[in-house]
Protein backbone atom coordinates (compact mmCIF):
# COMPACT_ATOMS: atom_id res chain seq x y z
CA UNK A 1 0.00 0.00 0.00
CA UNK A 2 2.86 2.36 0.88
CA UNK A 3 4.65 1.49 -2.37
CA UNK A 4 1.49 2.18 -4.36
CA UNK A 5 1.02 5.53 -2.60
CA UNK A 6 4.62 6.52 -3.33
CA UNK A 7 4.18 5.52 -6.97
CA UNK A 8 1.11 7.76 -7.30
CA UNK A 9 2.87 10.66 -5.59
CA UNK A 10 5.92 10.37 -7.85
CA UNK A 11 3.73 10.27 -10.97
CA UNK A 12 1.82 13.32 -9.77
CA UNK A 13 5.08 15.15 -9.12
CA UNK A 14 6.37 14.21 -12.59
CA UNK A 15 3.17 15.56 -14.14
CA UNK A 16 3.53 18.85 -12.26
CA UNK A 17 7.17 19.16 -13.36
CA UNK A 18 6.07 18.58 -16.96
CA UNK A 19 3.45 21.32 -16.68
CA UNK A 20 5.98 23.69 -15.11
CA UNK A 21 8.60 23.10 -17.82
CA UNK A 22 6.00 23.37 -20.56
CA UNK A 23 5.09 26.85 -19.34
CA UNK A 24 8.64 27.99 -18.62
CA UNK A 25 10.10 26.73 -21.91
CA UNK A 26 7.30 27.44 -24.37
CA UNK A 27 9.42 30.04 -26.18
CA UNK A 28 12.20 27.48 -26.55
CA UNK A 29 9.92 25.14 -28.52
CA UNK A 30 9.40 22.71 -25.63
CA UNK A 31 8.15 19.32 -26.77
CA UNK A 32 8.35 16.84 -23.88
CA UNK A 33 10.33 15.75 -20.85
CA UNK A 34 11.60 12.43 -19.51
CA UNK A 35 12.26 11.99 -15.79
CA UNK A 36 14.53 9.19 -14.58
CA UNK A 37 14.80 8.50 -10.84
CA UNK A 38 18.03 7.03 -9.46
CA UNK A 39 19.21 6.64 -5.85
CA UNK A 40 21.67 9.55 -6.26
CA UNK A 41 20.07 12.00 -8.73
CA UNK A 42 16.90 12.77 -10.65
CA UNK A 43 17.70 13.06 -14.34
CA UNK A 44 15.40 15.41 -16.25
CA UNK A 45 15.77 15.26 -20.03
CA UNK A 46 14.13 18.18 -21.84
CA UNK A 47 13.35 17.95 -25.56
CA UNK A 48 13.06 21.30 -27.36
CA UNK A 49 13.54 22.78 -30.82
CA UNK A 50 15.82 25.51 -29.48
CA UNK A 51 18.15 24.03 -26.82
CA UNK A 52 20.13 27.27 -26.64
CA UNK A 53 17.17 29.06 -25.07
CA UNK A 54 16.85 26.34 -22.45
CA UNK A 55 20.53 26.51 -21.52
CA UNK A 56 20.94 30.30 -21.73
CA UNK A 57 24.14 32.32 -21.85
CA UNK A 58 26.89 30.47 -19.95
CA UNK A 59 24.23 28.09 -18.59
CA UNK A 60 22.37 30.75 -16.60
CA UNK A 61 18.87 29.70 -17.72
CA UNK A 62 19.33 26.00 -17.04
CA UNK A 63 20.87 26.75 -13.62
CA UNK A 64 17.88 28.93 -12.70
CA UNK A 65 15.53 26.20 -13.91
CA UNK A 66 17.33 23.62 -11.76
CA UNK A 67 16.99 25.79 -8.66
CA UNK A 68 13.27 26.39 -9.31
CA UNK A 69 12.65 22.64 -9.62
CA UNK A 70 14.50 22.00 -6.35
CA UNK A 71 12.52 24.67 -4.52
CA UNK A 72 9.06 24.16 -6.07
CA UNK A 73 8.92 20.36 -6.15
CA UNK A 74 11.31 19.23 -3.43
CA UNK A 75 13.42 17.24 -5.86
CA UNK A 76 16.90 16.64 -4.46
CA UNK A 77 19.85 16.90 -6.82
CA UNK A 78 18.00 17.33 -10.14
CA UNK A 79 20.22 17.15 -13.22
CA UNK A 80 18.75 18.73 -16.35
CA UNK A 81 20.00 17.88 -19.82
CA UNK A 82 18.64 19.14 -23.13
CA UNK A 83 18.06 17.25 -26.37
CA UNK A 84 17.27 18.97 -29.64
CA UNK A 85 14.08 17.96 -31.44
CA UNK A 86 15.28 16.92 -34.88
CA UNK A 87 11.87 16.53 -36.53
CA UNK A 88 9.18 18.84 -35.10
CA UNK A 89 6.56 17.36 -37.45
CA UNK A 90 6.71 14.14 -35.39
CA UNK A 91 6.17 15.87 -32.04
CA UNK A 92 2.42 15.91 -31.13
CA UNK A 93 2.75 18.86 -28.75
CA UNK A 94 4.42 21.04 -31.37
CA UNK A 95 1.96 20.02 -34.10
CA UNK A 96 -1.05 20.61 -31.82
CA UNK A 97 0.29 23.99 -30.71
CA UNK A 98 0.82 25.06 -34.32
CA UNK A 99 -2.74 24.03 -35.20
CA UNK A 100 -4.13 25.92 -32.20
CA UNK A 101 -2.30 29.09 -33.19
CA UNK A 102 -3.47 28.79 -36.80
CA UNK A 103 -7.09 28.38 -35.66
CA UNK A 104 -6.78 31.40 -33.39
CA UNK A 105 -5.59 33.37 -36.43
CA UNK A 106 -8.88 32.50 -38.14
CA UNK A 107 -7.57 29.94 -40.63
CA UNK A 108 -9.90 27.28 -42.03
CA UNK A 109 -9.93 24.33 -39.60
CA UNK A 110 -10.21 21.56 -42.17
CA UNK A 111 -7.42 22.93 -44.36
CA UNK A 112 -5.16 23.45 -41.35
CA UNK A 113 -5.72 19.84 -40.21
CA UNK A 114 -5.22 18.40 -43.71
CA UNK A 115 -1.94 20.27 -44.06
CA UNK A 116 -0.68 19.20 -40.62
CA UNK A 117 -1.59 15.56 -41.27
CA UNK A 118 0.19 15.61 -44.63
CA UNK A 119 3.35 17.00 -43.02
CA UNK A 120 3.30 14.33 -40.29
CA UNK A 121 3.07 11.51 -42.85
CA UNK A 122 5.72 13.12 -45.06
CA UNK A 123 8.02 13.14 -42.02
CA UNK A 124 7.78 9.34 -41.91
CA UNK A 125 5.09 8.61 -39.30
CA UNK A 126 3.46 5.18 -39.50
CA UNK A 127 0.11 6.76 -38.72
CA UNK A 128 -1.50 9.93 -37.43
CA UNK A 129 -4.87 11.17 -36.27
CA UNK A 130 -5.95 14.76 -35.64
CA UNK A 131 -9.22 15.65 -33.94
CA UNK A 132 -10.72 19.12 -33.55
CA UNK A 133 -13.99 19.63 -31.68
CA UNK A 134 -15.91 22.78 -30.82
CA UNK A 135 -16.89 26.02 -32.54
CA UNK A 136 -15.35 25.28 -35.92
CA UNK A 137 -17.67 27.54 -37.93
CA UNK A 138 -18.93 31.11 -37.79
CA UNK A 139 -20.75 32.68 -34.87
CA UNK A 140 -24.08 30.99 -34.14
CA UNK A 141 -23.15 27.67 -35.76
CA UNK A 142 -23.36 24.47 -33.72
CA UNK A 143 -20.27 22.86 -32.27
CA UNK A 144 -19.00 19.91 -34.29
CA UNK A 145 -16.08 17.51 -34.52
CA UNK A 146 -13.55 16.80 -37.26
CA UNK A 147 -11.42 13.66 -37.07
CA UNK A 148 -8.90 13.02 -39.86
CA UNK A 149 -6.46 10.11 -39.90
CA UNK A 150 -3.99 8.38 -42.17
CA UNK A 151 -1.87 5.26 -41.89
CA UNK A 152 -2.09 2.84 -38.97
CA UNK A 153 -3.54 3.99 -35.64
CA UNK A 154 -4.19 1.26 -33.01
CA UNK A 155 -7.41 1.78 -31.06
CA UNK A 156 -7.55 -0.98 -28.46
CA UNK A 157 -5.41 -3.05 -26.10
CA UNK A 158 -1.72 -2.48 -25.40
CA UNK A 159 -0.96 -1.19 -28.94
CA UNK A 160 -3.31 1.76 -28.27
CA UNK A 161 -0.66 3.06 -25.83
CA UNK A 162 2.00 3.24 -28.55
CA UNK A 163 1.14 6.56 -30.26
CA UNK A 164 2.34 9.81 -28.74
CA UNK A 165 -0.55 12.12 -27.87
CA UNK A 166 -0.97 15.81 -27.09
CA UNK A 167 -4.08 17.96 -26.57
CA UNK A 168 -4.55 21.73 -26.52
CA UNK A 169 -7.43 24.18 -26.73
CA UNK A 170 -7.72 27.04 -29.21
CA UNK A 171 -9.71 30.14 -28.32
CA UNK A 172 -10.72 31.89 -31.56
CA UNK A 173 -13.36 34.61 -31.35
CA UNK A 174 -16.30 32.22 -31.95
CA UNK A 175 -15.55 29.83 -29.07
CA UNK A 176 -13.21 27.11 -27.83
CA UNK A 177 -11.85 24.33 -30.05
CA UNK A 178 -10.18 21.27 -28.54
CA UNK A 179 -7.35 19.82 -30.63
CA UNK A 180 -5.83 16.35 -30.12
CA UNK A 181 -2.91 14.99 -32.14
CA UNK A 182 -1.83 11.32 -32.15
CA UNK A 183 1.32 10.18 -33.93
CA UNK A 184 2.67 6.65 -34.38
CA UNK A 185 6.40 7.21 -34.77
CA UNK A 186 8.60 5.64 -37.45
CA UNK A 187 10.11 2.33 -36.34
CA UNK A 188 7.42 1.57 -33.75
CA UNK A 189 7.10 -2.19 -33.25
CA UNK A 190 3.44 -3.22 -33.26
CA UNK A 191 2.63 -6.65 -31.73
CA UNK A 192 0.97 -8.98 -34.23
CA UNK A 193 1.56 -6.65 -37.18
CA UNK A 194 4.71 -7.45 -39.08
CA UNK A 195 4.19 -5.11 -42.01
CA UNK A 196 2.41 -1.79 -42.46
CA UNK A 197 1.38 -0.93 -45.99
CA UNK A 198 2.67 2.29 -47.58
CA UNK A 199 0.41 5.23 -46.74
CA UNK A 200 -1.56 6.67 -49.61
CA UNK A 201 -3.03 10.05 -48.73
CA UNK A 202 -6.36 11.15 -50.25
CA UNK A 203 -5.91 13.81 -52.93
CA UNK A 204 -7.60 16.49 -50.80
CA UNK A 205 -4.98 15.97 -48.06
CA UNK A 206 -2.03 15.44 -50.38
CA UNK A 207 -2.65 18.75 -52.13
CA UNK A 208 -3.49 20.78 -49.03
CA UNK A 209 -1.72 24.13 -49.02
CA UNK A 210 -2.87 25.79 -45.80
CA UNK A 211 0.09 27.43 -44.05
CA UNK A 212 0.21 26.45 -40.37
CA UNK A 213 1.84 28.78 -37.85
CA UNK A 214 5.40 27.73 -36.96
CA UNK A 215 5.80 29.79 -33.78
CA UNK A 216 5.73 26.78 -31.44
CA UNK A 217 8.17 24.87 -33.63
CA UNK A 218 10.78 27.64 -33.87
CA UNK A 219 10.35 29.35 -30.53
CA UNK A 220 10.35 33.15 -30.47
CA UNK A 221 13.10 35.44 -29.44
Amino acid sequence: MVTEKNFIQENLKAHKVHEFLEKELDRAGFSRVEIQQTPMVTRIIVYATNPGKVIGKKGTSINELTEKIKKNFGIKNPQISVEEVKEPRLEPRIVAKNIVRALEMGKNAKRVIYSALREIIEAGALGAEITAAGKLAAKGARAKKIRISAGYMPKAGEPAKLPRIASYTAYPKYGAIGVTVKILLPGTKIPGKEEIKPIVLPKVIKESKEEVSKEAEKGTS
